[in-house]
């Protein structure tokens, strides 16, 4: 019981610093994808303790990491396409309108 205490702990500080990265790092498009990784990665270990403590089964988290996978290679393809017509990451060159 006090290793799941210990280790949610952990993930809860994990999970502050990737949102205080994501705030605060927000001119790069390269450090804002890794900082969403890094909170996906929170929430994985998260739910892996959860389940684990439950006795749940582990099809969720497959889910889970797919849909991740998913976000991230979206995310990297957004990345190479702004670099390929911008010429750099920065969100202070990219344009919406």
């Amino acid at each position: 019981m006090m290793i799941f205490l210990n280790m949610g702990i952990v993930i809860i500080i994990m999970f502050i610093f990737g949102n205080m990265i994501f705030v605060g790092k927000h001119k790069h498009l390269l450090i804002v994808l890794l900082s969403l990784e890094f909170l996906v990665l929170s929430i994985f270990f998260f739910m892996l303790i959860l389940f684990s403590y439950m006795e749940y089964d582990m099809y969720m988290l497959m889910i889970f990491l797919v849909f991740s996978v998913c976000e991230g290679a979206l995310g990297l393809s957004i990345l190479v396409s702004m670099i390929r017509t911008h010429g750099n990451d920065y969100f202070q060159s990219f344009n919406l309108l």
